[in-house]
């Protein structure tokens, strides 16, 4: 299919021009119907027939993440709740001892800081990188490695400048410098393209609602599945993470070698009917498609804003750039209000509009932002 006939898969095009997918992505008709569906077949049939077919889209859902991001095994992925979730397993699975210290970015999100937040108590130090022209900057990482440094954890994109990491380069310092690698996936992926093995990642988590276009409280967990012998027990267990999770009275309480030792019990099985179907989607159209698609797009609305006298907040390097463009406004909150009652759906970041398109937006979509601002006064 041509790009423009995705379109029609997103309602929400009729009324509005949603660029907001930094966000809370718009609902489409292929996760709609995956629910409806699933919801059917629940209507007239015991949870006990439904289970087979819920374990073989477990294990497709599996093999979809790690096509999206290069994973050697499908078993080295688990759904997971959300960002959160994930990066609170890494924290509570590593080897970290008091004295060791974790290595996070300024201006990152919360969900990739407040777990290692919460390892204060048993001694472990969490110290803030200084950004540099939106993001991360390798030499001032390495600046701030020193010998009891265990753990580097950031995003792979800024969630307010959108300025993309160089995973590659972090990957590549945490093995010469034995230090394991923990990333938060949900600012980049259904929008460009992530290599857990070429970057050396041990832990990614991404939640399902932004870039990867489906639901809210849903995501994935990836796990390098050679790490898990350095893994201790996590702070949560239950019958899913152990090799015999259906024996309900045996009590072996012997963990999966897989990434399902992090599962609990029961899935959030509408988030991963849901996500499936939106990796399906993805996965259709192409990553490398979408990624040219979204620079184009992006490309569009820095072009038009400049013109207009806005200045574009977000660094413009062609390989830090992400599908999220920051523009400086006067009055913040009044332009989003503004844009908001026209329809044109954004964020406010900081002192700015937070602009991210996707795929099947246009570029009437992105030229809409500055005929509702119209030329920035001086």
């Amino acid at each position: 299919m041509e790009l423009h006939e995705y379109r029609r898969e997103f309602p929400i095009t009729h009324r509005h021009a949603f660029l907001n997918h930094a966000s809370v992505s718009a609902q489409n008709h292929r996760v709609i119907q995956a629910l409806t569906a699933y919801f059917a077949r629940g209507e007239s049939q015991p949870f006990d027939r439904l289970l087979p077919d819920l374990l073989a889209l477990r294990e497709e859902f599996a093999q979809r993440v790690a096509a999206l991001i290069n994973a050697a095994r499908s078993d080295e992925v688990v759904p997971m709740g959300g960002t959160a979730s994930g990066i609170n397993t890494a924290a509570n699975s590593l080897p970290l001892r008091a004295g060791d210290n974790v290595l996070v970015l300024e201006g990152d999100y919360p969900a990739v800081i407040y777990p290692w937040l919460n390892l204060a108590p048993k001694g472990v130090l969490t110290k803030v990188v200084p950004q540099l022209q939106g993001g991360l900057d390798l030499d001032v990482l390495q600046a701030r490695i020193d010998y009891k440094t265990r753990v580097i954890a950031i995003s792979t994109a800024m969630f307010a400048t959108g300025y993309r990491n160089d995973m590659a380069a972090v990957g590549r310092l945490c093995r010469e410098r034995d230090i394991y690698f923990v990333a938060d996936g949900i600012q980049t992926l259904g929008a460009f393209p992530l290599d857990v093995q070429e970057c050396q990642i041990d832990f990614l988590a991404c939640g399902s609602q932004k870039w990867l276009l489906s639901e809210p409280g849903a995501g994935f967990l990836y796990c390098r599945h050679d790490l898990l012998r350095e893994l201790q027990l996590g702070a949560y267990v239950g019958s899913a993470s152990t090799v015999d999770p259906l024996n309900f009275l045996d009590f072996n309480f012997t963990l999966q070698d897989t990434a399902e030792r992090f599962s609990l019990g029961t899935p959030n099985v509408l988030g991963m009917v849901a996500l499936n179907a939106s990796l399906a989607l993805l996965h259709e159209v192409g990553i490398e498609r979408i990624s040219e698609r979204v620079t184009t797009l992006t490309d569009v609305l820095i072009h038009d804003l400049s013109g207009l006298g806005y200045p574009v907040l977000s660094n413009l390097a062609p390989e830090r750039r992400s599908g999220i463009v920051l523009i400086g406004v006067a009055d913040p909150e009044g332009q989003y209000e503004r844009l908001m009652a026209a329809n044109v759906v954004t964020s406010l970041r900081g002192a700015g509009l937070r602009v991210s398109p996707h795929f099947y937006n246009t570029e009437e979509d992105v030229l809409r932002v500055g005929e509702v601002l119209g030329r920035r006064s001086r």
